[in-house]
């Protein structure tokens, strides 16, 4: 089956409230879509919303690429190819995964519904279902916790709480979670590169009686090597992110000593689901955890990492809250909240489509 025509195009969308992590306050979001109709009518649909600080390409960059005359030469190839067809585009758009993650997406999801079945079926489905954590930026204690009842009420149970700016804060707004909500949340953090070694063992150690669930890239890109000086006890709860952007990192990383127990994959630093598979992959066999997470992005790729998630038998946590921060999007399906987790439709592709206008 022939692809007919490609188009991408772009959308700036709010969010539902401004956050703050280490480094940024957020207010909005440019996400790109990429429609790849076929020539019996499907309709693939992948989007791209890359972190310019992490991976170095922003929207519009992506928006460009996705122009290109190598991306529209794609119409007239047959979608039945699609794994020849990321593998071009991997050497066209080297170290650009918001363009390779909005292609990839898209072309799973029309190679899917061509098929009839669902991406995670494609690859074997190995998971049913897991809790998503919903994240907490950067704010005071009060805040903090005026946040936390607001997802009490939702139903939520677990929470994953942005650190990095001042650790004495930082500790204080996990013990008065604890103090006020006891075993209702399990708790993750996400320092976002905030903290020295110094800083990093003192949250540790003044927090390890609440039990921590895991710690997200807490020192700089470039000081992995510090991590191996954090007693994190009997587990390695430290959980990689900017660190492991690629294959190349996940294998450097995964020789002992291990800094890292658990790798973070996000679709838009790796590529989409094929870059993520061989993260995943190098994972498994250094009996290292899978955690996956997103920056804001359409309910389309958050879907297609809950298909490459279940489709992974080390998965272990996923942190796929992105599309709850939009405000508004053009896609609707994909998933379902049930208790608090995510359940993918198990229709064919990804199981999304275009809301009408």
């Amino acid at each position: 089956m022939k692809i007919k025509s490609i188009q991408p195009f772009i959308q700036k969308m709010a969010l539902t409230k401004p956050y703050t992590i280490a480094y940024n306050t957020f207010t909005h979001v440019e996400l790109v879509f990429l429609q790849v109709e076929l020539d019996n009518g499907i309709i693939g649909i992948g989007s791209g919303s890359p972190a310019e600080d992490v991976v170095g390409e922003n929207a519009q960059q992506t928006l460009l690429n996705l122009q290109s005359a190598f991306v529209q030469a794609l119409a007239g190839r047959d979608i039945r190819h699609y794994q020849q067809l990321m593998y071009e585009a991997a050497l066209q758009f080297p170290k650009l995964p918001g363009t390779l993650a909005a292609i990839d997406i898209a072309l799973h999801d029309a190679f899917g519904k061509y098929l009839g079945i669902s991406v995670a079926a494609l690859y074997g489905q190995k998971i049913k279902a897991l809790p998503t954590s919903v994240t907490i930026g950067i704010m005071n204690v009060s805040e903090t916790l005026e946040q936390a009842e607001e997802y009490k009420k939702l139903g939520f149970k677990i929470l994953k709480v942005k650190t990095g700016l001042q650790v004495d804060e930082d500790i204080e707004r996990i013990e008065q979670l604890n103090k006020r909500f006891g075993n209702t949340f399990k708790i993750r953090v996400d320092a976002n590169q905030g903290y020295t070694i110094q800083h990093l063992q003192q949250f540790i150690t003044a927090t390890k009686h609440l039990s921590v669930e895991l710690i997200e890239q807490p020192l700089p890109v470039g000081k992995e090597a510090e991590l191996l000086l954090a007693n994190t006890g009997s587990t390695n709860i430290i959980a990689s992110d900017e660190s492991i952007k690629d294959a190349k990192a996940a294998l450097r990383f995964a020789a002992p000593p291990q800094p890292f127990g658990i790798y973070n994959i996000k679709l838009m630093k790796c590529g989409g689901i094929m870059g993520a598979f061989e993260i995943a992959t190098i994972a498994r066999n250094a009996n290292i955890d899978l955690f996956w997470g997103c920056n804001d992005e359409s309910i389309i790729s958050i879907t297609a990492a809950l298909h490459a998630a279940y489709a992974c038998a080390n998965t272990k946590y996923i942190d796929l809250e992105g599309s709850f921060d939009l405000a508004e999007d053009l896609v609707t399906g994909g998933f379902s909240l049930q208790d608090r987790y995510m359940l993918i439709n198990e229709r064919p592709g990804f199981g999304t489509e275009f809301i009408q206008q």
